[in-house]
């Protein structure tokens, strides 16, 4: 019963300390309240908290999106991370690629060229695949876990405080209300000559050191608190230089990758590269061709290419023939092109209005468009 009293007692007074509170925060509003201010320093580091949570939340949610640009996988991930389950393993992007260009290399014909450059080119793709996971869970460890914990943890327990120091501030200047009530309504009395009881000012005053004594605590606690957020900022650079650091082991990965597959093309340049349409009246779309990127073939050491480059433009500016030796075996998507066979020697020409990136081919009574990036001109 004695438990039940007490329990009865408790809700009472917490009842009426939310109801003071509420009347306190009202006539603040409504400007009929004093208002006990904070000092600037306090100010300044619950401003200072506030900026570092609104920056940290924005950094790291747009990381999340930098490494997983698939917003049903982060979701994913979330699930799976609340549940303190492991999400199934599945490829990512440059690894199904990479996937996709070795099975239609494969399908191609590991022995032609276009399949043995899909073949490469998938394989460096599944490298980057690797490379891009190894960012991603050293991302994860060294920079995003830490700016989570700091939201989730550390700024949780300032935001629980200093609402706490918000509620010690109302109970103070509700007790300052209360006093000055108290305070007003005695002089009153003293001016009508009336007895008014002395207890009230005595327990005004009381209440009012209570309440500031333990708001003066509550302030100390936030302060110091708040003061530890320089020391975040300093953890959170530590984690800063880390995540470029494995950016920079990532795309250093990736430009080796790319470098290396680029000299291993060199054997047979720009047959991996993008494709010129060319049109026809037939329902049957021509070949794709592959046209040489200046970028790339502006490094490549090869002999063929330069031969190319410089003995095409001066065949074309002509309307002379020159022989050329056939690089690589070439079906004929259609009438108007020629098939080709690897190391035979045709004749080549140039006729006006053709693309830059196909001659007209000869052998013997036959002829048609045959691509140049398939042929090395001979003296």
């Amino acid at each position: 019963m004695n438990i039940m009293d007490f329990n009865v007692k408790k809700l009472a007074a917490d009842a009426g300390t939310f109801l003071s509170r509420a009347v306190q925060f009202t006539e603040e509003k409504l400007g009929q309240a004093e208002k006990t201010e904070l000092d600037a320093h306090l100010e300044n580091l619950l401003s200072k908290a506030e900026c570092t949570k609104l920056w940290t939340e924005k950094i790291m949610k747009q990381t999340e999106v930098l490494l997983q640009p698939n917003p049903n996988a982060r979701i994913e991930e979330f699930v799976y991370e609340k549940l303190d389950r492991k999400a199934p393993s599945r490829m990512n992007n440059p690894e199904l690629l990479g996937q996709y260009m070795i099975d239609a290399g494969n399908e191609f014909g590991p022995g032609t060229a276009y399949g043995n450059a899909l073949i490469k080119c998938g394989e460096t793709q599944k490298r980057i695949g690797t490379a891009d996971r190894e960012l991603i869970q050293t991302s994860a460890i060294n920079f995003l876990t830490p700016l989570r914990n700091f939201i989730e943890g550390d700024y949780k327990t300032i935001t629980k405080e200093r609402k706490l120091l918000q509620n010690k501030r109302l109970d103070l200047d509700a007790a300052k209300t209360r006093l000055k009530k108290a305070k007003v309504a005695e002089a009153r009395a003293a001016q009508l000559n009336t007895s008014q009881p002395e207890e009230n000012n005595i327990m005004s005053e009381q209440e009012v050191r209570i309440t500031q004594s333990e708001f003066d605590r509550q302030a100390e606690i936030t302060r110091l608190l708040l003061e530890g957020i320089s020391s975040t900022h300093a953890h959170h650079l530590r984690c800063l230089n880390d995540f470029v650091e494995a950016q920079m082991t990532y795309y250093a990965q990736c430009y080796q990758y790319m470098l290396d597959l680029q000299k291993q093309l060199g054997s047979f340049p720009s047959t991996f590269l993008s494709n010129n349409n060319q049109s026809s009246s037939t329902s049957v779309q021509s070949v794709s061709t592959p046209s040489v990127l200046a970028s790339a073939s502006a490094s490549l050491p090869s002999v063929s290419n330069s031969i190319v480059t410089s003995g095409i433009s001066e065949l074309k500016s002509s309307s002379g023939s020159r022989k050329a030796r056939v690089l690589y075996d070439y079906d004929a998507a259609n009438s108007s092109e020629l098939s080709l066979l690897a190391d035979e020697v045709i004749t080549v020409y140039s006729i006006p209005g053709m693309d830059s990136d196909w001659l007209m081919g000869e052998r013997g009574n036959q002829k048609g468009k045959v691509p140049i990036t398939y042929l090395e001109l001979l003296n």
